[in-house]
């Protein structure tokens, strides 16, 4: 992963002051905190976040990005999940990506772009087939995400249609998918 994000980091950022790293158990508290400020005392309560709950991330998808002191300022993780089930009645799996939040201060300055295009890379390179989000369209659809892959997929929950939205990595991979989002990644111990 260190090659992926090294080279990511050099196109992207090439003179700014942050840095894409791995996340660490030590950037727990600082990612909550920043997640809190960035999301709202109601982040909680999505959809999303009840699919997350209790579960670790996908392996090698828990991403941050760091200032020059090595302070984490913006966060993506990926998670485990069935997409539905294909037209076969096989269990469909993909990753759910969320949340992505970038401290306030350093908005505007590409760090969310350089945080989704290093988890791209990188589910790809471990051979995912797709990745799924509720989130704004005009903002995702720049990196290949649309609600046309997801129309016959639903989510626990309440969530608006036009923000449910994916991006196949592997050409084909949703064709056909249909039914409820459900996690299946490891659970936390």
């Amino acid at each position: 992963m260190a090659a992926v994000l090294d080279s990511v980091r050099a196109f992207f950022a090439p003179n700014s002051t942050f840095a894409i790293d791995a996340e660490t158990p030590a950037d727990v508290v600082a990612r909550e905190t920043l997640l809190d400020r960035a999301m709202g005392p109601d982040r909680r309560k999505k959809s999303s976040e009840k699919i997350r709950r209790n579960r670790v991330p996908a392996e090698g998808l828990a991403i941050v990005a760091r200032d020059g002191a090595g302070h984490v300022i913006g966060t993506v993780r990926l998670w485990n999940i069935e997409a539905g089930i294909s037209s076969e009645g096989q269990a469909i799996d993909a990753l759910l990506l969320g949340p992505l939040a970038v401290d306030c201060a350093y908005e505007g300055k590409g760090i969310g772009a350089a945080l989704m295009r290093a988890a791209i890379t990188e589910a790809h390179k471990r051979g995912h087939g797709a990745i799924l989000l509720v989130g704004d369209a005009a903002y995702y659809e720049r990196f290949g995400f649309f609600a046309d892959k997801t129309r016959h997929l639903v989510m626990p929950g309440p969530f608006e249609r036009s923000r449910f939205l994916a991006l196949e990595l592997k050409a084909g991979w949703l064709e056909g998918a249909a039914g409820m989002i459900v996690a299946n990644g490891r659970k936390l111990a």
